[in-house]
């Protein structure tokens, strides 16, 4: 039962902790607005492809990354016109279409980072079944890195018009799927090295697409200006040092 409440923690404060930043710097303009969507994406960039990716092809293989990276892509696609159109339904006669477009990147990005939580939640699970010293310090890096994470879904649910308290309550949600995760984990501690390596980059697949599609463009949108591009490379060399340990 510790293992699981440790998993559930893991996910819950570390994107709720990002909500919770990103609702305090707020929109006080559209500049911190560029630089926090900028500075997220950068983070998500460096997780996947120095995290994610890297530790799919040790655990499995190469075609079993490019697979995971394609199914991540084939699975958020339908979504993505899933949530535009009820993005569309809720701005129909405002005209605000950036702000349409903003909540559709949040909702997307709330959901590709929950099915990322889960294979993070079954490392927790398996590891701590094995050693809780282990499985402690999993929860802990895990914790860090969702927390630029609850900043890339906080930033253009907010953007989008949702209220600073369904940001944060959006936010928590996404790092829920690690108890689930977690319960995997434990229940089957020698769960397949591909499925787990499939996971991972069938997560880190859909997270590029949302980051590259909608995020980034919507950033240099929100600037107008090069800081995009700054704050995106100051992202990036952030989540190095958080992905690689």
């Amino acid at each position: 039962m510790g293992i699981l409440l440790l998993s559930a923690a893991a996910g819950i404060c570390g994107t709720g902790a990002g909500g919770v930043l990103t609702v305090m710097l707020g929109r006080r303009s559209a500049g911190m607005l560029c630089g926090l969507l900028s500075f997220a994406s950068g983070v998500m960039i460096s997780v996947v492809c120095f995290g994610l990716i890297p530790e799919a092809i040790e655990i499995s293989n190469m075609p079993t990354a490019i697979s995971g990276l394609i199914l991540g892509v084939v699975i958020i696609m339908p979504l993505n016109r899933l949530v535009d159109i009820a993005a569309e339904k809720r701005y129909r006669n405002s005209g605000l279409l950036l702000r349409k477009a903003f909540l559709r990147s949040g909702l997307i990005m709330m959901t590709a980072i929950g099915l990322h939580n889960i294979p993070e939640g079954v490392a927790i699970g398996a590891g701590g079944s094995r050693d809780v010293q282990f499985g402690i310090l999993l929860a802990v890096m895990i914790a860090l890195h969702d927390i630029p994470e609850g900043m890339a879904i906080a930033a253009p649910l907010m953007a989008g018009g949702i209220s600073k308290a369904k940001t944060v309550l959006l936010t928590v949600l996404s790092g829920a799927p690690t108890l689930l995760g977690g319960m995997f984990g434990l229940w089957f501690g020698n769960i397949s090295d591909a499925a787990i390596a499939l996971s991972l980059s069938a997560a880190g697949g859909a997270m590029l697409y949302v980051v590259f599609g909608e995020i980034i463009p919507q950033s240099s949108e929100t600037g107008k200006n090069r800081a995009a591009a700054v704050f995106a490379l100051a992202g990036i060399i952030a989540g190095l040092m958080i992905a690689v340990r």
